[in-house]
């Protein structure tokens, strides 16, 4: 019985992702003026739920490894229902965020509300490459202690933060960056790259407690720490750009 508690914690993580995709089909957007003539584009709070569903998701991800290893109940199944769980959770409803987000962005134009869905279509390029990288992950037997290409978990959560962001933001040019059509695009490219890259992104688990051995894990933790207490909700995609910048100073590291 003890063997499947894992599983248990990878189904949760599943659960969390359709509770997520749920959040985020909502009704519609709404359009309404303000008293300058500004047209201001809302959609149902709720979506503020799909992001809580996904960084729950994350939560239970990095349980179940640890679970798993607690109780040395480490399998191929519950291996590959890992990476069903996370398409799910960092790649299906990440990406409908992201259509929300391409929608809102074109309604704010003239006849906006018309638009071809072909123009939302980019959205699930991110749950397309989160799927190819999951794949490759479960073949390649290398990437125990470095990953090759973004892990979905830092994706998901990266997107999971515009909402998040954009509703708690007092920032009018951060708001209008997030719902301009041409920064989501540019998003749903990058991230879908850096998931099917080959570069070495480092992995945040920790053999030892020296600094030396640990330097660029511990460098991002504290970061991290630094950045959410100056930004909040904004250190998120802070702290995906530092995870990146660091994986790459200190990739002979890492490989190491």
């Amino acid at each position: 019985m003890k063997k499947q508690i894992p599983n248990i914690f990878t189904l949760l993580n599943l659960v969390f992702g359709c509770l997520a995709i749920v959040a985020v089909l909502q009704k519609g957007i709404v359009l309404n003026e303000a008293a300058d003539g500004t047209q201001l584009i809302e959609i149902p709070e709720k979506i503020y739920l799909a992001s809580v569903f996904i960084g729950l998701a994350a939560l239970v991800d990095f349980l179940d490894g640890f679970v798993a290893r607690l109780f040395n109940a480490t399998s191929e199944m519950g291996k590959q229902l890992d990476s069903l769980a996370d398409i799910v959770s960092f790649g299906v409803a990440p990406s409908m965020i992201l259509f929300q987000f391409l929608r809102m962005s074109f309604a704010a134009e003239e006849n906006g509300m018309q638009i071809s869905s072909v123009f939302l279509m980019p959205s699930f390029f991110v749950a397309a490459a989160a799927a190819y990288r999951l794949a490759k992950f479960n073949l390649d037997v290398s990437q125990e202690k470095v990953f090759k290409g973004m892990p979905t978990p830092a994706v998901g959560l990266l997107i999971a933060s515009f909402p998040l962001i954009y509703w708690h933001s007092d920032n009018s040019t951060i708001i209008q960056i997030l719902v301009n059509k041409w920064f989501l695009y540019a998003v749903i490219l990058f991230v879908s790259w850096i998931m099917l890259s080959n570069i070495s992104m480092m992995a945040l688990k920790f053999k030892s407690f020296g600094f030396k051995e640990n330097a660029p894990k511990i460098i991002l933790l504290l970061s991290s720490l630094l950045l959410i207490i100056l930004f909040k909700w904004l250190a998120v995609p802070l702290i995906f750009i530092s995870y990146i910048i660091l994986s790459v100073i200190y990739r002979r590291k890492i490989e190491a």
